[in-house]
């Protein structure tokens, strides 16, 4: 789907949000049809916090590991011989990827696919506080959906799981096909007309080193003024530099 296919189908006056809705959720249905394929074994790891089980190998960590991999080739290899290498260089290119298969993008195809669903149904009390907050969390909920992509990749092979990945992620990657956004750049472009330099801090890091969460803040003169927190330091500095322009009133 092209970014002005995205475009009309959000902009209509009548039902406008149900049509965006339902074509996200048949551009996912060929991944959640390969989940269902899983052998059971495979699926149960895939959907199995670490802190549901004695073995942590038994968990979700090692596939998002290998997922992660798969689904950035997978997005980079759809993207390169379709866009213009006059008009998008690397530079760009490592943008717009970055931003289709960010710790929100995840996220957002998780729960086109009913990942939430299939983690609680999988916990050990799945009316738990801690299980409902696990389940809502974009950290959790980014894994398991590299996860997914990891099992499937490891039972039906490169190619069926890559065309699977690239229609579940279709609608981000056209959202950043048409608005790429570059937080940090932004926020600078702000800040220079006033005179000011902005720096970045990473004030937390979580999580085992293969499933870091950095949280870092974006600062002036020694003052926050943004937060925000990814997968990659990058990541989290973008979204320190979102933080800042929504409070800055961009």
């Amino acid at each position: 789907m092209t970014p002005d296919r995205v475009r009309r189908r959000s902009g209509s006056p009548s039902g406008g949000g149900r049509a965006v809705d339902a074509c996200q959720a048949d551009s996912a249905g060929e991944l959640a049809e390969l989940v269902d394929r899983l052998e059971p074994e495979l699926r149960r790891s895939v959907f199995t916090h670490s802190s549901w089980t004695e073995r942590r190998s038994e968990s979700y960590e090692r596939l998002a590991f290998l997922g992660d991999s798969v689904l950035g080739l997978a997005v980079t290899t759809h993207l390169f011989p379709r866009l213009d290498a006059e008009r998008f260089g690397a530079g760009r290119l490592t943008k717009i990827r970055a931003q289709a298969v960010s710790g929100r993008s995840c996220r957002a195809v998780a729960e086109r696919i009913g990942v939430p669903e299939r983690l609680r149904a999988s916990a050990p009390d799945p009316g738990a506080p801690s299980v409902r907050s696990l389940i809502s969390t974009e950290r959790v909920l980014a894994s398991v959906i590299e996860a997914v992509i990891g099992a499937c990749f490891l039972a039906f092979g490169y190619e069926t799981t890559a065309r699977a990945v690239v229609a579940a992620f279709e609608p981000e990657i056209a959202a950043a096909l048409e608005h790429s956004v570059d937080y940090k750049s932004a926020l600078q472009e702000r800040l220079a007309r006033r005179g000011e330099l902005v720096a970045y801090e990473v004030v937390s890091e979580q999580g085992p080193p293969h499933d870091r969460t950095f949280t870092v803040t974006a600062a002036v003169g020694g003052r926050a003024i943004g937060s925000g927190a990814g997968r990659s330091k990058k990541d989290a500095e973008q979204e320190a530099a979102r933080a800042a322009l929504t409070r800055m009133g961009r």
